[in-house]
């Protein structure tokens, strides 16, 4: 990847802070879009509950099928015209969804998939790259922003919707894509002219004499600490879509809650990822990922088992699981820019996590719903839920084992 293109953040430090969280704004909000308005569109379109599920799911699917070809794209583009090829397949998805029937819909969901996926991947590479002191703390507002973002999808949509229609409501985030595409666009033709520094594989020796070069290290794939982040964010992946799902029937089933009651209260799932995102830095900083992770494991927990044994404190629950859950994201990605010392093993890692993530991620919905299914109650699905969560929090902890707050900002 070219070092040519890096952006000068010692000059634009606060403009390229907002060029980030606008370009993570819509890497959630154009998926989430859907399921806010999934009734007008089965309606115009007369789709299957199956393939209507579809449009909600093939983007999750590309997030890691794809994210091996975005690595490579970034790798060839570079970082920055790799974010302005993300919003163009972000606003061509956007434009071709909205424009005709099932078949072309689906063309539109894959595309803005592949957007978000190149985006999914750079967005911490960018981070290690331009704010390497603040690392917890922008990958926290960049996590708690895509939370906004499908908060955004989900209060506008319905009342856009019903204004002036689906394909409407759906297109209309094309214009935060191209307010982010202009910025960015802005930030690449102001970059600094001379090149960046190139990242170093030898080290300076004493008195200004070369050191000997620095002792081969694992590949990527052979490295204990990939798959221990892997497992990680492929469990919390999958707690998260899982619950997403279905935590509005389960309420609706075991506490008689109406469909807009426990729609409201699963939204609280959603909306105290953004306390989660911006606790989390606040820990890392002061005590290290280590901590950070043990906390979040006690609030993820809390979630299928304060279900399973107090069902009544639902809200209590769903809260801490959002606390969780956005908590969760933000620690994962910190680790994965600390322990690495390379944009190139940066993106690589990333890839890596992503990939095996977010495709066990998309089974989440398909195997709860099975597991309810079976057993024709919300017990063995929550046991599954539970186990899950037991796995992201062991790999959790031996992956954070031996970073301090120090090394975390650093």
């Amino acid at each position: 990847m070219t070092n040519r293109e890096r952006l000068a953040p010692a000059a634009f430090p606060v403009l390229l802070l907002v060029a980030v969280l606008l370009f993570a704004s819509n890497l959630r909000g154009p998926v989430v879009s859907v399921s806010a308005v999934t009734g007008p569109i089965s309606g115009d379109l007369a789709l299957s509950g199956a393939a209507l599920g579809l449009l909600t799911s093939l983007p999750v699917l590309c997030f890691g099928l794809l994210a091996p070809a975005a690595s490579a794209a970034i790798g060839r583009l570079g970082l920055d015209r790799s974010v302005l090829l993300a919003l163009a397949l972000l606003a061509a998805g956007l434009g071709v969804r909205s424009s005709g029937g099932y078949v072309t819909a689906l063309i539109g969901t894959a595309l803005i998939g592949a957007g978000i996926t190149v985006g999914n991947v750079a967005t911490p590479v960018i981070i290690g790259r331009d704010f390497r002191g603040q690392v917890a703390m922008v990958t926290g507002a960049y996590t708690a922003i895509m939370n906004v973002g499908s908060m955004a999808a989900l209060i506008l949509s319905p009342g856009l919707t019903a204004t002036f229609g689906w394909r409407i409501a759906l297109a209309a985030w094309l214009v935060p894509a191209v307010l982010a595409a202009v910025l960015w666009t802005f930030l690449l033709v102001r970059r600094r002219t001379r090149p960046a520094a190139v990242e170093r594989t030898v080290r300076p020796g004493p008195a200004g004499e070369p050191a000997p070069p620095a002792p081969p290290t694992a590949p990527l794939w052979r490295r204990p600490l990939t798959w221990l982040l892997t497992l990680a964010f492929a469990a919390q992946a999958f707690s998260y879509y899982g619950l997403t799902a279905w935590l509005p029937k389960l309420l609706a089933d075991t506490r008689g809650l109406s469909e807009g009651s426990a729609g409201l209260a699963s939204s609280l799932f959603q909306v105290f990822a953004i306390v989660g995102a911006f606790g989390m830095p606040v820990i890392i900083n002061r005590r290290g990922p280590l901590p950070g992770m043990i906390a979040l494991g006690f609030f993820w927990l809390s979630v299928p088992l304060g279900l399973l044994f107090a069902p009544g404190l639902f809200p209590l629950w769903a809260s801490f699981g959002g606390i969780a859950q956005g908590s969760a994201f933000t620690l994962v990605f910190t680790v994965v820019v600390v322990r690495t010392s390379t944009q190139r093993e940066n993106r690589r890692l990333s890839s890596i996590v992503q990939t095996f993530g977010y495709v066990l991620a998309a089974t989440g919905p398909s195997v709860i719903g099975g597991l309810h299914d079976a057993t024709g109650g919300w017990t063995v699905p929550l046991l599954g839920l539970t186990a899950s969560l037991a796995v992201l929090i062991t790999a959790g902890v031996i992956a954070c084992r031996g970073i301090g707050p120090q090394k975390a900002r650093s």
